[in-house]
């Protein structure tokens, strides 16, 4: 209710700036009780989750919100992408809402405060517990892309509970080209490594991109479930377009939101013939219901994140969506949210 009240007035704000006002009152906002485990807890990767509804990478770049986005009723949430080097990204306007389609096509360009000052967000708040994923990946700049990964992974280790290796955004020129077959497996041996080396051993998670072509994605699934990858995330922001309405809708960058749900959810499923039970899988892009939700768990995601749709629906969505889970999982039969994966 208030937050149909508040979204005409932060809709006539530009994007971008929304969205810091957003964090920013989030960062004030009295601290909530965060999930517990209940009907929908999963186990996945070795992490028992209290719900798989999860904050997608993006929505807190800095690691500055972690736990009041715990507190809005996620199970877990993800900070970053961060980078090893504070970096601008591109030049702005770079966020654009396509409010006629319920999407968004951004072009942010790893926008963040660096992985020093992350690091730091994260260690204050490492004994309050909950799942804080970390999301990275390379400054557009490094001379050595791979190193950025590793020198990352070493860094971020012991205060993430998990780590994404992100090779996905379209919006930081040849990053998708490390997901090319020879790449990527040097780039994964040097994760490997650098995590080895740390003081502690968080499972390793790749984020791809939607926009690849069958032999890529038998490849990549060949090569994560090779190198011991502990989950897919099925997909980042794509470059394509389908047919939208909005006067943004030519603006360059990847689509999320709305436009995305289909593709997103056909990848996934591309993912899950090309690794069976092999590997886990986390759903994103487009998802904002619980009938969303729904349907890429059935179709095979363990966990699902969002991002976009909070954008659309505003921060009760994410207990929304659990509620109705639980509703839809019994509805159908199914006594946990493990054992509906990949049912359909």
């Amino acid at each position: 209710m208030l937050f149909d009240i508040a979204r005409p007035l932060l809709f006539a704000i530009e994007p971008e700036r929304a969205h810091r006002l957003t964090i920013r009152g989030l960062a004030l906002a009295p601290a909530l009780p965060r999930s517990r485990p209940g009907p929908l807890a999963i186990r996945v990767a070795g992490i028992d989750f209290p719900n798989p509804v999860g904050v997608a990478a993006g929505v807190d770049k800095n690691a500055e919100v972690p736990d009041a986005l715990l507190g809005l009723g996620f199970g877990f949430t993800e900070i970053g992408s961060i980078t090893p080097l504070p970096q601008a990204g591109n030049p702005k306007p770079r966020l654009f809402r396509l409010k006629e389609d319920h999407g968004v096509i951004n072009r942010m360009g790893f926008n963040n405060d660096g992985a020093a000052v992350a690091r730091k967000r994260l260690a204050a708040r490492s004994e309050k517990g909950g799942i804080v994923g970390v999301n990275i990946g390379a400054n557009k700049d490094s001379a050595d892309r791979i190193t950025d990964y590793a020198v990352l992974a070493e860094m971020m280790a012991p205060l993430a509970s998990y780590l994404v290796v992100n090779i996905s955004s379209p919006n930081t020129p040849g990053l998708r080209a490390l997901q090319d077959e020879g790449a990527l497996v040097a780039l994964l041996d040097a994760v490997s490594e650098a995590r080895e080396r740390a003081t502690a051993a968080p499972p390793v998670f790749l984020k791809v991109a939607p926009d690849l072509e069958p032999a890529d994605v038998d490849a990549i699934a060949r090569i994560a479930i090779d190198k011991g990858l502990d989950a897919l995330i099925v997909s980042n922001t794509t470059i394509s377009r389908p047919a939208l309405q909005s006067g943004n809708r030519s603006e360059a960058g990847g689509l999320s939101g709305a436009p995305l749900r289909d593709f997103a959810l056909t990848r996934l499923r591309d993912f899950r013939t090309a690794t069976g039970e092999a590997l886990p899988l986390i759903g994103v892009g487009g998802i904002a219901s619980a009938e969303d939700a729904w349907q890429r768990i059935r179709a095979g995601a363990s966990l699902v994140q969002l991002y976009s749709a909070l954008i659309y629906e505003g921060p009760g969505l994410a207990r929304r969506i659990v509620k109705q889970l639980e509703d839809l999982m019994r509805r159908d039969g199914f006594a946990s949210i493990e054992e509906a994966v990949g049912t359909e």
